[in-house]
């Protein structure tokens, strides 16, 4: 096989297994994407945040995309902190091998600070975090 059709070969497999993630007994829930953004549009998020002013109210939505074992059925929960103070929290339905969802949260003028969202699984497990500032 030539040195070309080997890389094909070796970036499809690759291609593959990133796509597919194979899970152990007792793996659980990855999380694959996690963003804040400004607006959901057809079941995807228009941008991503980072840094954001506080002039004005702003709804911002934590949106995530997610792999599981097949079968699975559960909720997660997003939680929402300012600085280290609780700020919201919604539990949000999980259903099937590749599922994507999102929490919203109403961020009042003035509410300047380090932000996180927290991904919860069901028994309390932290699956992934995103953090964003309000200037």
């Amino acid at each position: 096989m030539g040195g070309v059709m080997k890389r094909i070969v070796l970036a499809c497999m690759f291609g593959l297994l990133t796509v597919l993630p194979a899970f152990a007994e007792g793996d659980d829930i990855r999380i694959t994407e996690i963003v804040i953004t400004s607006k959901i549009v057809k079941g995807k998020p228009i941008d991503s945040i980072k840094r954001l002013s506080s002039s004005t109210d702003k709804s911002l939505y934590c949106f995530i995309r997610s792999v599981a074992p097949a079968g699975t059925e559960t909720t997660i929960r997003h939680v929402w902190y300012k600085g280290e103070e609780k700020a919201g929290e919604q539990e949000l339905p999980l259903k099937g091998e590749k599922w994507r969802t999102y929490s919203k949260k109403l961020i009042r003028k003035g509410s300047v600070g380090d932000w996180r969202v927290e991904v919860l699984d069901s028994s309390g497990k932290l699956l992934k975090s995103v953090k964003f500032k309000m200037n």
